[in-house]
């Protein structure tokens, strides 16, 4: 889940960057001109795509000042919350983002909801630019019947849940079946599975939460599906954590050598990374293992698989109807090749037993303001190149872009004998000043 990041740049540049003090009377110098006022930034949301922005203007522009807004009481995003337990070294960057919020220069706001505790229209009085890079924050919905049982949980969810995200610590996920289902065959997918089947002994010295960790120690899963409507070229995920799991202690891979076949000649043409990918699966798929790795998968006691080539259609239930059992899978086929490859349903279908299903299908924005416009069928905010469009945003000229102008003018008057030719429109203006 990676986050996104908008901008309204710029905006009311002659506007003070902060309130003056109570009494005091701002004096025309301090409201209005730019070249005394440095340039202050608001930045909402304090994620990976958040300090990167301040870190970004803290460097390049010497004289600025960042405000970060964040709706949690503390900082860093998907980098606490997001990242699994067991990669603390992804989490080192929290250090350098420290040293970004310790800068006399940057200021961290916690609990504070942009939307709610102060509008978006106000941090564009307030502010030269408003940044939104709040993420996305809410999971992609299965939209097929079934998905309100107990027992099916957004992958966001359940990640939020042993990572400590307050919203998600009441989550409770039953692991007293044997076969839990991912939907998805991204990263997040592999985290989530890795987890679930990761020893605990091997999660006690991590940041898990205590409360997720005792759950796991009681875990009764033992086979984990990470399930995807596309084929082996298509899977979302990376080489090091394919390998991961792979290696996982403990465990051994179950992958269909018939989902493989000709795909040794079709990977001669893709890229390089996507090419070392597929040959680590087609060689996990098709070739035996040497004896110590032998050894070691006969010695695990939980398994894994990819299944491919299926879309959920149904969650279905226990016989009394409370809780998840299994789900529903459409066998596909592709269309197209490649990246651009289209999976449609074949009119085939098959049930796969399961006590646990997790949605690991994506992730959406939410709206953050009436006043930010939203486009609630894709969920992003309307935006080119960053720019947020539809927004009547204030766009400054300054004293500078007026010469500009005046020597155009002077310029097209000259032929006619004039002292100058008058721009009467204000968008061609614009567009001769490059806006």
């Amino acid at each position: 889940m990676a986050p996104r990041c908008w901008r309204w740049w710029p905006w009311s540049a002659w506007r003070r960057a902060r309130p003056p003090p109570a009494g005091s009377t701002p004096s025309f110098r301090q409201q209005f001109s730019t070249q005394e006022q440095p340039p202050q930034i608001c930045v909402v949301g304090s994620g990976p795509a958040g300090f990167y922005t301040a870190q970004h203007l803290l460097k390049h522009h010497p004289r600025a000042h960042v405000d970060i807004y964040e709706k949690q009481l503390v900082p860093f995003g998907l980098v606490r919350f997001g990242v699994a337990p067991d990669h603390p070294e992804v989490k080192n960057v929290i250090n350098t983002f420290t040293q970004t919020a310790r800068s006399g220069r940057c200021a961290f706001h916690g609990n504070v909801v942009v939307g709610r505790d102060v509008a978006v229209p106000e941090l564009q009085a307030a502010y030269h630019a408003v940044v939104l890079s709040y993420g996305a924050e809410d999971h992609q919905a299965l939209e097929i019947p079934g998905e309100e049982l107990p027992g099916v949980f957004s992958a966001r969810a359940f990640v939020g849940w042993y990572n400590g995200l307050p919203e998600n610590r009441e989550l409770a996920p039953d692991l007293s079946c044997d076969t839990a289902v991912i939907l998805g065959q991204g990263n997040v997918a592999l985290d989530v599975a890795r987890i679930l089947l990761t020893p605990p002994e091997y999660l006690e010295k991590t940041d898990i939460t205590e409360a997720a960790l005792g759950v796991l120690r009681q875990s009764r899963v033992k086979t984990v599906w990470i399930v995807g409507r596309r084929g082996p070229l298509q899977v979302a995920f990376t080489i090091k954590e394919l390998r991961e799991m792979i290696q996982l202690p403990g465990t051994r891979p179950i992958l269909d050598p018939t989902d493989f076949l000709g795909l040794q000649d079709r990977i001669k043409e893709v890229p390089r990374p996507r090419k070392r990918l597929t040959e680590l699966l087609l060689r996990t798929a098709t070739e035996r293992p040497g004896a110590e790795e032998a050894a070691r998968q006969a010695s695990a006691s939980r398994t894994w698989g990819l299944r491919f080539f299926r879309s959920p259609q149904q969650v279905l239930p226990s016989p009394d109807g409370r809780r998840a059992a299994g789900i529903r899978l459409a066998v596909t086929r592709l269309e197209g090749v490649g990246e651009a490859a289209r999976a449609v349903p074949t009119g085939d279908s098959e049930d796969l037993p399961c006590g646990l299903v997790l949605s690991s299908v994506g992730y959406k924005s939410r709206p953050i303001d009436p006043s930010v416009p939203f486009d609630s069928k894709r969920g992003v905010i309307p935006n080119m190149e960053g720019r947020v469009i539809d927004v009547p945003g204030v766009r400054p000229v300054s004293f500078s872009d007026w010469e500009k102008l005046d020597a155009e003018e002077v310029s097209r008057g000259k032929g006619a004998g004039k002292p100058r030719e008058k721009l009467l429109d204000p968008q061609e203006m614009l567009r001769l000043l490059g806006r």
